[in-house]
């Protein structure tokens, strides 16, 4: 419904900003990433997303284009509202988010405050494939070998080994050999544990 907003920055601070449009307040949340971004002169123009509840109204503000699709993209994903992506995007840069749902790096993503393993990977799960067509990244060289990686670690878990030591190992057998196969990464593992 309100696509941006144009007009004079009267307050800032790092989670939000209030933009007067000819004598009208708006009151914007913003992440990190766009405080960031925010210009030193008193004219701003926002990208905004407008989500409206019951009970509020409450209007998310981005300097970039781009950061206002991916919030779109992340709170489409059940058990991501606004604020939670608000908080991804305050936690990690856009590019780097949307490099983590290309490769399937779950731990990226979970190591955003409030966001657990379950949501991790809901969130690469429903948004890998549109990351991928909307930001055209090579799957292939994105997460070819890291899919293989996280099926290696996840067979190993399941053999019993500890999670950490399967990934310092896995971790090197994909440095030395990127195009390893899934079957060469558990042989090479066992063979190291």
């Amino acid at each position: 419904m309100i696509a941006h907003l144009q007009g004079r920055l009267v307050e800032k601070t790092p989670t939000e900003v209030v933009i007067d449009c000819n004598g009208v307040g708006y009151q914007v949340n913003i992440s990190l990433h766009t405080f960031s971004l925010l210009p030193d002169s008193e004219n701003i123009r926002l990208y905004t997303f407008l989500q409206i509840k019951e009970d509020a109204h409450t209007l998310f503000g981005f300097m970039e284009k781009a950061e206002r699709e991916l919030f779109k993209f992340l709170i489409s994903v059940s058990g991501v509202g606004a604020g939670t992506a608000r908080t991804m995007l305050s936690s990690l840069e856009p590019k780097q988010i949307i490099n983590a749902i290309a490769s399937g790096d779950v731990a990226t993503i979970q190591s955003i405050k409030g966001i657990g393993a379950k949501t991790a990977q809901r969130v690469i799960l429903d948004l890998k494939d549109k990351v991928l067509k909307v930001y055209d990244l090579g799957e292939v060289s994105v997460s070819g070998y890291n899919t293989n990686k996280d099926e290696a670690l996840s067979a190993l878990e399941v053999l019993g080994f500890n999670k950490k030591s399967a990934e310092k190992v896995v971790d090197k057998i994909v440095r030395e050999n990127p195009d390893v196969t899934v079957e060469t990464i558990i042989k090479q593992a066992l063979k190291n544990l």
